[in-house]
């Protein structure tokens, strides 16, 4: 399965822009985010648009509550047997 930059669901603060590129590079958001913060004052907060567009462009972390998918998940602990 080929890997893809979605805006993450469950890592968002705003959009979840950091949050999908974090999941992406498998690194922690909170790193992405602390990187956006240090260059805002030094790019003159064009980064504001920049992730505004990204928002715009970067598709959304698909639902998993697709049929399908459900069917594939499979309870575990002590309820599995009820």
């Amino acid at each position: 399965m080929e890997k893809r930059l979605y805006r993450s669901r469950k890592n968002r603060i705003i959009l979840g822009v950091c949050g999908g590129i974090g999941e992406y590079f498998n690194i922690d958001p909170t790193i992405i985010r602390l990187i956006f913060i240090f260059l805002l004052f030094p790019l003159n907060f064009s980064l504001i648009v920049i992730y505004f567009l990204s928002a715009l462009i970067i598709p959304e972390e698909p639902d998993i509550t697709d049929k399908k998918e459900q069917d594939d998940i499979t309870p575990s602990g002590p309820i599995q047997h009820l």
